[in-house]
Order: structure tokens, then C-alpha cells, then sequence
């Protein structure tokens, strides 16, 4: 064989070497590249599963919170509550004595069982105001029915309409809340 054959045949040798370099060299990029391909999708895998228990760690904690601010209120309100179903068993007893010192005594003897009743009814009457409870201001007041509880309706002459003309039984609010509306006759 002559030189020139010798060359061109080392030349083409040469070039199937290339060839199989540069094949083996794309196998070994594609594989790079399925393998970096492969970690990006673990790792965008991995941060959405993050994202995911954040989201649920803040969700989580929000709840938290707003079962505790919940807690504390229900708490608050029971604590500045906590004296209103005394009170309502109290009212009747209120209300007796309140009748029981509009009745009429003309003996001297019992002028000071008169008083004694008026002193107990003062002192009991002292420790409900101190515990919150306040009487409806309803005579001669406007109709509320947040307030009031209107059982009759009548024309009076010299009130106005929806005018509260006379109170039947005192109401009562315990601090801002209305334990026993008033019962009253209202003006048409």
C-alpha cells in the first residue's frame, strides 16, 4: 500500500475515533443532563413538599392563635358574667321587698320592721350595684325593645307615641348586658 492509502486510511481511523469520542461524549452529556434533570425535578419535588409544610406549620399556628384569643375571651366573659344567674335569682327577692315596703303600716310597733326590711332591702341593693347590676331607666322613657318589654298599650293623654308610661317591673342590666327587661304599659 502506498503512503497516500496509509494516510487516508489513518485518517479515517482517526475520524471513527472522533466519531466514537465525540458519540461517547454526547452519551455522557445526555446522561449528565438526565442526571442534573432528575435533580431538579427532586428538588422542585423537595421545595413544594416545604412549601406545603409551611403553608401547614402557618395554618396550624393561626389556629392556634385564634383557638387562644378565643379562649381568653370566653374566659373574660365568664369572669365579668360570672354573677348573672345569682342575679337572676335575686330579682324576685328584690321585687318582694320593694312590695313588701309600698304596703301601708299605721301601727307605731311596726314602723321599725319597716325599717329594718328597708335597711336590708338598701343593703342588698348596695351589693347587687357593686357586682354591676344597674336598674332600666324605663318611666316616661322611649320605648326600646332591646330595654323593655311592653305588655299593654294604652292612650294617655300629655305622652307621646311609643312614650313608656308606666313600669310594671323594673328591669336590669348586669354590666352591659340586659338580665330582665322592664315590663311596661307604652303610649299608642
Amino acid at each position: 500500500m502506498d503512503e497516500k492509502t496509509m494516510n487516508q486510511d489513518h485518517e479515517i481511523q482517526e475520524d471513527i475515533n472522533d466519531s466514537e469520542k465525540t458519540d461517547e461524549k454526547v452519551e455522557a452529556t445526555e446522561e449528565a443532563a438526565n442526571s442534573e434533570n432528575e435533580e431538579q425535578s427532586k428538588i422542585q419535588q423537595l421545595e413544594q413538599e416545604k412549601e406545603e409544610l409551611q403553608n401547614k406549620l402557618l395554618r396550624t399556628q393561626a389556629d392556634f392563635d385564634n383557638f387562644r384569643r378565643r379562649t381568653q375571651i370566653e374566659k373574660e366573659t365568664d369572669s365579668k358574667y360570672k354573677s348573672q344567674e345569682l342575679v337572676t335569682e335575686i330579682l324576685p327577692v328584690l321585687d318582694n321587698f320593694e312590695r313588701a315596703l309600698q304596703a301601708n303600716v299605721e301601727e307605731d310597733s311596726a314602723h321599725s320592721f319597716v325599717d329594718g326590711v328597708k335597711m336590708v332591702y338598701n343593703q342588698l341593693h348596695q351589693a347587687l350595684e357593686k357586682a354591676g347590676v344597674e336598674e332600666i331607666a324605663a318611666e316616661d322613657e322611649q320605648f326600646d325593645p332591646n330595654m323593655h318589654q311592653a305588655v299593654m298599650q294604652v292612650q294617655e293623654e300629655g305622652y307621646e307615641s311609643n312614650q313608656v308610661v308606666e313600669v310594671l317591673q323594673k328591669g336590669y342590666t348586669l354590666k352591659d348586658r340586659v338580665i330582665r327587661p322592664a315590663m311596661v304599659k307604652v303610649n299608642e
